[in-house]
């Protein structure tokens, strides 16, 4: 029996490091905007239509992200190039824990490949802004309706071709900041919800941002931050190669990670950016 007790304890002496790490982490402050739906902005950055291409991909990567995690996932505006690019395209994507996995995409993507108009073979570098934005509720935001003004016109597709004969697109301008959004689905009572939604995700971003900035002037790390400067992930596709330059991770599973699969990524985003605060309370 004393032999059994002994091997137990050691057993428990074992467990204690993991145990303790463990604890920590879940004492470690909430993000009050994890458990929030996120509203998903993607748009082409340098590279042309070759940057517009790639934006379109990167959508259809958290799109097939979104259903693998079972998350509901909405298109609230979508403006397509000629060639079948994305000039700007905005989602809300709701399901358990959205805000909190998604929250590090925030940033720029960076794409190594050889364009399919290239036809020289030489691999041509663009990129793509991506921002992930907690969904605000009306408690959060409040915007008095001498601080918009809502414009409705006719809804239009790649090239300018009319998708639909009513003036149902609505674009919501935010006078005190700029801030432009639109929305042209086919109904203009969602579209002014949706346009609303998205400008309500944008001035709490920005509070939340101008609050980090108070907390800490040179605090410098993407998550929460606002930062989308920050080149955050190269898709190398002639490598078959996926860097994320903000924890030197590098997978060699490129087609995987455009089919959706980016939970290895998030989880070790995630375990970084735990051990970054757990070292600064230390």
């Amino acid at each position: 029996m004393r032999e059994l007790a002994q091997d137990e304890l050691a057993r428990l002496h074992g467990l204690m490091p993991d145990l303790e790490q463990a604890l920590r982490i879940a004492l470690l402050p909430r993000d009050a905007a994890d458990a929030r739906p996120a509203i998903l902005e993607i748009r082409p950055g340098t590279g042309g239509e070759e940057a517009a291409l790639f934006a379109g991909d990167l959508l259809d990567m958290y799109r097939r992200h979104a259903e693998s995690q079972g998350w509901g996932f909405q298109m609230l505006d979508l403006t397509a190039t000629e060639l079948g690019g994305v000039r700007e395209a905005v989602a809300r994507i709701e399901g358990e824990g959205v805000f909190a996995r998604l929250k590090y995409e925030s940033g720029v993507h960076r794409v190594q490949r050889v364009p399919e108009t290239e036809s020289g073979g030489r691999i041509h570098t663009s990129a793509a802004t991506v921002a992930v934005l907690p969904e605000a509720a009306e408690v959060d935001i409040d915007i008095p309706a001498g601080d918009i003004r809502i414009d409705t016109m006719r809804s239009s597709g790649a090239g300018g071709q009319h998708v639909n004969t009513t003036d149902s697109a609505v674009r919501i301008s935010h006078l005190p900041t700029g801030i432009v959004v639109t929305s042209s689905e086919k109904s203009q009572h969602q579209n002014r919800a949706n346009a609303m939604a998205v400008l309500r995700a944008r001035l709490f971003d920005m509070e939340r941002s101008r609050a980090d900035a108070e907390r800490a002037a040179d605090r410098r790390a993407q998550v929460g931050s606002g930062d989308r400067s920050e080149r955050i992930r190269t898709y190398n596709f002639p490598q078959g190669r996926m860097t994320d330059h903000r924890i030197n991770l590098t997978l060699y599973a490129l087609d995987r990670v455009m089919a959706g699969d980016l939970t290895e990524i998030i989880d070790a985003l995630t375990a970084h950016d735990q051990a970054a605060r757990l070292a600064a309370q230390e």
